[in-house]
């Protein structure tokens, strides 16, 4: 989709209710729900994070989305496909918009004069790290050139709109689990990349809000 034809549309999304609950039931792990009721004694040390759904256009103006690939390290998001994002600092002033921002600005050098956060999406609780997750909708009206931050960052993914849209990306994979077993859970395939539990489940919200203006 072009960006010009994207940018006519998707303001009508500030407008929309949200529908987490339900977009987020359809790409749910199947073990979703035993984690959270696992995790419920821990609820009062909740850490939070802010991440940023970035939409721009590319040198074509085809409308793009962009990822990010995480580094394999010792934990429970090694290497896996997510949004630029991370935990709230102090700094950021009980502002978990201004936490999204200025990771989006750090893990892939996107500075926050070049976007406009148009949208706040419905949080989601990470169970295995023990995160309540914030989402909001970015706007670039440029063509971005990115800049990973190479101690957090293994490469940037930019995923075409019209791709995101197909239906024919959404499938099912076996992945490895916290619970040190592998499982079927509903997951995007992106760039081929398989992207799956609370990223699907934010990208499922942002997919179902598009649908309803584009």
């Amino acid at each position: 989709m072009l960006f010009s034809t994207f940018l006519e549309s998707v303001v009508k999304i500030k407008h929309l209710k949200l529908i987490g609950e339900d977009s987020h039931a359809k790409m749910s792990p199947p073990y979703r729900l035993e984690l959270e009721a696992q995790m419920k004694t821990k609820s009062k040390s909740t850490r939070k994070a802010g991440v940023m759904a970035l939409f721009y256009p590319n040198v074509n103006d085809e409308t793009h989305l962009v990822l990010i690939l995480r580094k394999t390290y010792k934990g429970v998001h090694s290497a896996q496909v997510g949004f630029p994002g991370g935990k709230y600092e102090d700094a950021d002033q009980n502002d978990l918009q201004e936490t999204a921002i200025r990771e989006t600005e750090e893990e892939i050098g996107v500075s926050r004069t070049q976007f406009e956060v148009i949208k706040t999406i419905s949080p989601i609780y990470i169970p295995p790290s023990n995160f309540m997750v914030h989402p909001y909708i970015g706007i670039s009206n440029e063509y971005l050139k990115f800049s990973k931050q190479d101690e957090e960052v293994e490469s940037i993914i930019e995923v075409k709109l019209s791709e995101f849209l197909c239906e024919s990306n959404a499938v099912t994979a076996k992945v490895p689990t916290s619970l040190d077993i592998e499982v079927d859970v509903p997951a995007f395939n992106l760039n081929n990349q398989i992207v799956w539990g609370a990223t699907a489940m934010i990208l499922g919200e942002i997919k179902d809000l598009l649908k309803q203006v584009l």
